[in-house]
């Protein structure tokens, strides 16, 4: 819970943590203590104490109606099996009908309650309200989905009677509840922790199949209401497939009505690290083809749970094994179009030509110019942007006025302009490009008189409009496309302000009549009001340069549904103009900046200078 809840009176919650391997908390003032052992005080937020076990506390008899408001907040913060405990806070009907499954409510912190009214209180004594107030941050849905909002006022009501107990006395019980759960943020981050779940992206038949993450939050330990522990799940999540939002644009190779088998609620690689996952007679349509599919898609879902361990999968069915597949076979399922080789760096240096820094070097040596005209050609560069199998290239001009797309293998003349903005000034045509995973290009054209995000598909031809529907009046400053082809980051500017915001690329049709359009953009970073920069880093998150209202400068890490933690910070650097991140999430993270040139900061270490001159360095993408 929130310490900061309640600073006393009746229902003050009390948190000890029992130092034996697992710790134990009892909440609620007038709940049992433990009599023995060392004991100490735990904040919530505290790091770590993701391991503390919690328990609820039934309410005293003859409790006040604060006190059985305190308590059911507090007992919505437990491990209560199936909130058993919590639900004798209310009425035996709103026991019944409580479905505390149906979402959470993340607050800023614990909610306030206030009350009785005056109203309440000319009644007299057979009915009381509270309301529950606070400023909510984000919300996480009946699909365990998490969506961050921006700061707002929440306000619900708790309505409370007195009722016959079983001794006949009257108690007071809220009769009126809000299902889903309330809980401040340290209490959700103690509680929740943050999973991916894989699909694969829709419309690839022809081609090697990319996986796309959809991340979801599962309870730490075990869930009170399926009694399932981390890995269970978050694999019950993956067969229930995708969220709402990614649906359109991905495909589960589970058949449909594919669940685990009645009463699973514990999932645990064996001592050979095969994991043995029962599932349902839906699940024995798929063939083998499929089934592998099915299995690469538990594999990497799980492959985040450093607690599971798994170096295979093996799916059952009814009559026995379905499939298995191991990890290093799990691989093949992974294409994102990327080069054999390790990624390389490659920047523009200070005469305007593209040059390169070999991925073996980890974001050090000697740069190189690259092959073709991008590398030693007549017209002076301002951006690059390199294809993910790095044979080719789009740069814009000095002056961001012209697109240019080059071979990286090639010698010749530099082609003429794919692309030429119409805008006044340079900060009003075009942006850095951007490679998909699918080969195409994209580029965003900032003229105030004619805004487009367009799209060249394998980087040739005439350059097709997309149309981005959820932009509301705001511009398209800067883009980046995830491997997978299925997302946008989109750096959006309106009314001052510039901020961050993540679409789903739908595609309808092929060809030359294909259609693509981005679709239901989501803010990833609320929090920031002046976002500078963004970059993928891996498929499941994206590293942002910004700062929140008022504040300084910082780049921080950012989940693809907008969730952050406090690990997510990264060291300070001044006046980042532009971020770079690779796919390999082991390569550095390197950076522009307006003193110190060309920056990095590899893992474990602080950033250091690369090149004094240079800037727009991108990896691949």
């Amino acid at each position: 819970m929130d310490t900061d809840r309640r600073r006393g009176g009746p229902g003050r919650a009390v948190r000890l943590s029992a130092l034996l391997g697992c710790g134990v908390v009892v909440l609620a003032g007038c709940g049992a203590m433990p009599v023995t052992g060392d004991v100490k005080p735990v904040e919530a937020s505290q790091p770590g104490d993701s391991q503390v076990q919690v328990y609820a506390v039934p309410p005293r008899e003859g409790a006040a109606p604060i006190e059985v408001v305190d308590g059911f907040l507090e007992s919505m913060t437990s491990d209560d099996p199936d909130f058993r405990t919590t639900r004798q806070y209310l009425t035996a009907d709103a026991a019944r009908s409580w479905q505390p499954g149906r979402g959470t409510t993340v607050l800023s912190k614990a909610p306030n309650r206030n009350g009785p009214t005056i109203r309440d209180k000319e009644r007299g004594t057979s009915e009381t309200t509270y309301t529950l107030t606070g400023e909510q941050v984000a919300a996480v849905d009946e699909q365990s989905s998490y969506r961050p909002l921006a700061p707002s006022e929440y306000s619900q009501v708790l309505h409370l009677v007195r009722e016959k107990a079983a001794d006949g006395k009257l108690e007071w019980r809220i009769d009126l509840v809000p299902d889903g759960l309330v809980l401040g943020q340290s209490d959700f981050k103690r509680l929740y922790r943050s999973v991916n779940k894989y699909y694969f992206a829709a419309g690839r038949e022809d081609e090697e199949p990319a996986l796309v993450t959809d991340p979801v939050y599962v309870r730490n330990r075990t869930d009170p209401v399926t009694r399932m522990d981390t890995a269970t799940q978050t694999v019950r999540t993956l067969l229930e497939g995708p969220s709402n939002w990614l649906r359109p644009v991905v495909d589960s190779s589970f058949p449909a009505g594919t669940a685990l088998r009645h009463g699973v609620t514990s999932l645990a690689p064996d001592d050979q690290n095969v994991l043995k996952v029962p599932l349902n007679e839906k699940a024995e349509r798929a063939g083998q083809d499929a089934c592998r599919k099915m299995a690469a898609q538990v594999l990497f879902t799980l492959r985040d749970l450093t607690s599971a361990r798994v170096g295979q999968v093996e799916l059952q069915g009814k009559r026995g094994p379905l499939c298995s597949l191991g990890a290093d076979e799990a691989e093949e399922f992974s294409a994102d179009n990327g080069s054999d080789g390790p990624d390389s760096q490659y920047f523009v240096d200070g005469k305007g030509h593209v040059q390169r820094l070999l991925g073996s070097n980890k974001g050090g040596g000697d740069p190189e110019p690259v092959t073709g005209p991008l590398g030693s050609g007549p017209v002076a560069m301002g951006a690059v942007g390199v294809a993910r199998d790095e044979q080719q290239a789009a740069a814009v001009s000095v002056n961001q006025q012209q697109l240019y797309v080059s071979s990286l293998t090639e010698e010749g003349e530099l082609a003429a302009p794919v692309v030429t903005s119409r805008g006044k000034r340079a900060e009003d045509r075009l942006s850095a490009p951007s490679w998909d995973g699918r080969g195409d290009l994209w580029v965003a054209d900032r003229d105030p008189a004619d805004p487009r995000l367009l799209r060249l598909a394998d980087g040739v031809g005439a350059p097709q409009e997309v149309s981005v529907p959820g932009l509301d009046g705001g511009r398209i400053e800067g883009i980046r496309l995830a491997a997978d082809g299925v997302r946008i980051a989109l750096r959006v500017s309106k009314d001052g302000r510039s901020t961050l915001s993540i679409g789903r690329v739908e595609r309808h049709g092929s060809g030359e009549s294909e259609k693509v359009s981005v679709e239901d953009l989501r803010q990833a970073a609320p929090q920031l009001s002046d976002v500078t920069a963004v970059s993928w880093s891996g498929r499941s998150r994206l590293v942002v340069v910004g700062k929140e209202e008022g504040g300084v400068q910082q780049v921080r890490y950012v989940q693809t549904d907008g969730s952050t933690s406090s690990s997510g910070i990264l060291p300070g650097i001044n006046q980042v103009t532009a971020i770079a991140a690779a796919d390999d999430e082991q390569l550095p993270l390197m950076a522009d900046t307006e003193g110190d040139g060309i920056v990095k900061l590899s893992p474990g270490n602080n950033w250091q200078t690369v090149l004094k001159e240079g800037s727009s360095l991108v990896y691949p993408g």
